[in-house]
């Protein structure tokens, strides 16, 4: 029996996740092809459509990842060469207040106490941290960049698009992490995907078959109730 478009869609987005282990399957290109086709019904401010996507797999992902994870540990080894990985934009806030902060320790723990990683063991944050470099293993690369010219606003459409992308590749039993992590190596990510300088990198994207023996992904973080950020007005 076909689940009706409600459930459908309710479904796509209750089971979105942040997968943190993927399997080796590859991934169709015909998949991979429909998704971003369909995710291009985003909406965006006067139809400006502001995503330029770049798709990683095969030795382009692998190259990516080796030139990533080498300058990762050797910001580790040297933290002065903090200047030369910086964001474009400001993704966290310089001062973080309740009750994000609290969110933010909430899931960051959660994670860490479920790999057993205790909280000091540097050794083992920065190898579960370098995961995101590895795209967690997923086949699939995706990098996302937008024109400079281009107003704050474009980041807002961005995030429509991003949303599409991923409730478009769980329709197709596929699972995918958002990732920021990527953004402060943008000066070694643009060169590699062929990106011109009046690109900025917006975000990365893992996408794959989730491994689901992995203990990783029965990790979910929790949702406040939409009561508790919802205002009637009558």
């Amino acid at each position: 029996m076909s689940l009706s478009p409600r459930k459908a869609v309710d479904d796509a987005i209750e089971s979105r996740m942040s997968t943190r282990a993927f399997t080796g399957q590859a991934v169709d290109r015909a998949d991979l092809e429909a998704i971003l086709q369909v995710a291009s019904r985003a909406p965006s401010g006067t139809n400006t459509q502001p995503w330029r996507v770049y798709v990683l797999q095969g030795a382009s992902r692998q190259a990516l990842v080796n030139k990533v994870c080498a300058a990762h540990d050797a910001l580790r080894a040297d933290p002065a060469l903090a200047a030369q990985y910086t964001e474009e934009y400001d993704y966290y806030p310089t001062q973080w207040i309740s009750p994000y902060i609290d969110r933010r320790r909430e899931n960051g723990w959660g994670l860490y106490g479920l790999l057993g990683i205790a909280r000091g063991d540097k050794d083992r944050m920065h190898a579960q941290h370098q995961r995101n470099f590895r795209f967690f293993d997923a086949p699939v690369g995706l990098m996302f960049t937008l024109d400079r010219v281009l107003g704050r606003g474009s980041l807002l459409d961005y995030g429509a698009f991003l949303q599409n992308i991923m409730l478009a590749a769980r329709a197709r039993g596929l699972h995918t992490c958002p990732q920021a992590a990527w953004n402060g190596f943008a000066s070694i990510i643009l060169p590699h995907i062929g990106a011109t300088t009046n690109d900025m990198l917006v975000c990365g994207m893992a996408l794959g078959y989730a491994d689901t023996s992995d203990i990783v992904n029965t990790f979910r973080t929790p949702r406040v109730a939409a009561s508790e950020f919802t205002h009637w007005l009558e």
